[in-house]
């Protein structure tokens, strides 16, 4: 088994992420590129202690950027949109 610590790696705060939290009740987070999605949810689940109804994930791929008269490349990255189950919650950042 993975570890779970490593497999999410941070939630990604972004206004549609905002809007899926509100209106669907879905957060978005950062997961390892190797993760799949049972490892995600298990790990949601661990974690937090929340119950996950479905996990979807989107790979993108990193992008030529250049610096100067250098170019260098953005890492690889994969989201994941996870779906909690109904009456479930969770908040990130709590008090603000």
């Amino acid at each position: 088994m993975k570890n779970i610590y490593k497999t999410i790696k941070k939630p990604i705060f972004t206004e549609k992420g905002s809007q899926l939290k509100e209106s669907e009740n879905k957060i978005l987070v950062e997961v390892d590129n190797n993760a799949n999605k049972i490892d995600i949810k298990r790990a949601m689940e661990e974690i937090f202690k929340v119950k996950v109804e479905k996990v979807s994930t989107i790979n993108t791929k990193g992008k030529w950027k250049r610096f100067g008269r250098s170019i260098g490349k953005r890492p690889n990255r994969k989201k994941a949109i996870i779906t909690l189950k109904r009456g479930e919650k969770l908040d990130f950042i709590e008090g603000v």
